[in-house]
């Protein structure tokens, strides 16, 4: 099923942000190269794990849940559940489809909901007494307790490509307890929001307050802590980095370094061919001796349309892309290896018109002997 939502075509546009982070794109627009991109090019990388992580606590949570309302459901009787007040809501109501759907451009209200019921039913446990699956499935809650949170969270990356629904897995394959949601909570504090943290984020000073109070002096865990900060770090994300991405991955298809190596390259064998162009003119040699500079006027031409234009043509030609320095990988986004055939013609088609053009002139040119 993800795999299928993942070929789905985009024919005649590029990929939004939301679905380079649902995991619905292909190299070299996908969310891997977007973290690699963020990691080598932007040095922000910080952000783009702040946010998976937090979508992944989200997951935990929605699973916590779904395997309670499971355990509910298998060991306490029908009478009981339909007559008993004690039985909670929200595990009654939570939902038939326990996929954790990903972000999406137009979230669907059920899904909102269900972020909803899930915060609502995590604060609610948290001021009472611990559940889980593994304790006491017989306890019973006060449904007119529960409210709902005033702000939906986004939706998490996570599901489309995860197990998901009663049947699915945690991370690492065990039931989800409590202090696991608790315990992700207190690392996404410590590792990202408290000042002086190891991979400290930058956020709005109100933002952190309402998080550490939030997990520090009120017990919560639930996904709605971290709403704001995920939203903020999403919108930081989708306007400073993601359109260089953009025009990286789909006008380009080399890194930094090797245009850098294509710069110095293409000067070497540019100055390499002045220099013996002009030292055969004016020995007068023949011209089938000249024609010798084809080569370092080719290197040359070629490596520095390459550098000016971030895009090797050949490479692009072959359907290939690079990640890191001589990585490679398939271009598979139709839209973008159609935009990338056509300006790789383009830069291949100036290149050799120019290195024509020098050849022409340096070898043709009539010699003179000094």
């Amino acid at each position: 099923m993800g795999h299928q939502q993942i070929m789905d075509p985009r024919p005649n546009r590029l990929p939004s942000f939301i679905e380079v982070l649902d995991r619905k794109t292909k190299p070299p627009v996908d969310l891997f190269s977007f973290y690699i991109y963020m990691r080598d090019q932007q040095r922000s990388v910080d952000y783009l794990d702040f946010w998976l992580d937090v979508s992944q606590h989200t997951h935990l949570c929605r699973h916590f849940v779904s395997e309670l309302r499971r355990s509910i459901l298998v060991e306490t009787p029908d009478l009981e559940k339909t007559t008993s007040k004690r039985s909670s809501y929200v595990l009654d109501h939570f939902g038939e489809n326990n996929d954790a759907s990903g972000p999406s451009t137009e979230p669907h209200n059920d899904e909102k909901l269900k972020d909803q019921t899930v915060s609502a039913y995590l604060r609610q446990d948290n001021n009472g007494s611990n559940h889980s699956p593994q304790s006491s499935l017989g306890s019973r809650r006060s449904a007119s307790a529960m409210r709902y949170g005033e702000r939906p969270p986004r939706p998490s990356f996570m599901s489309r490509n995860s197990p998901t629904g009663s049947e699915s897995s945690s991370p690492g394959g065990r039931v989800v307890a409590r202090a696991d949601i608790r315990a992700s909570a207190e690392k996404i504090l410590y590792t990202y929001i408290l000042p002086g943290a190891e991979r400290e984020v930058t956020l709005p000073h109100g933002i952190l307050q309402d998080i550490t109070v939030a997990i520090e002096e009120e017990g919560r865990d639930d996904p709605e802590v971290f709403d704001m900060a995920k939203d903020y770090t999403f919108q930081a994300m989708e306007r400073d980095a993601f359109p260089g991405f953009l025009r990286a991955k789909v006008f380009g298809n080399i890194v930094p370094p090797s245009r850098f190596l294509r710069l110095v390259l293409g000067l070497i064998a540019f100055f390499a061919g002045m220099w013996a162009a002009f030292v055969l003119i004016f020995l007068d040699k023949p011209k089938h001796i000249r024609c010798w500079l084809i080569l370092p006027f080719t290197i040359g031409v070629y490596s520095l349309a390459s550098h000016q234009y971030h895009m090797d043509p050949l490479l692009a030609l072959a359907g290939l892309s690079e990640y890191t320095f001589c990585n490679f990988s398939r271009i598979e986004e139709p839209y973008v290896r159609k935009m990338m055939m056509r300006r790789a013609t383009m830069v291949l088609f100036i290149t050799v018109s120019i290195g024509v053009a020098l050849i022409c002139l340096f070898i043709f040119v009539p010699g003179h002997r000094l």
